[in-house]
């Protein structure tokens, strides 16, 4: 269990959280939609959050 949450799923929230992020830059860039860049924003937050708990999850995984 903890080999897949180290090697799988960890590398893969931050991958999520960096896509989203990268996406909400090219739509600014672009001048895209306000609309677009605050829902972007709001997946960015959420995928952090999504991301953390994985981490956390991980940790205390690790330490037991």
């Amino acid at each position: 269990m903890t080999d897949v949450l180290i090697y799988a799923l960890v590398p893969l929230a931050l991958f999520i959280v960096a896509g989203v992020l990268l996406f909400g830059f090219i739509n600014f860039a672009r001048g895209g939609a306000p609309e677009t860049s605050q829902k972007l924003m709001r997946w960015r937050v959420l995928m952090q959050f999504v991301a953390l708990v994985v981490i956390m999850l991980t940790i205390w995984i690790m330490g037991r």
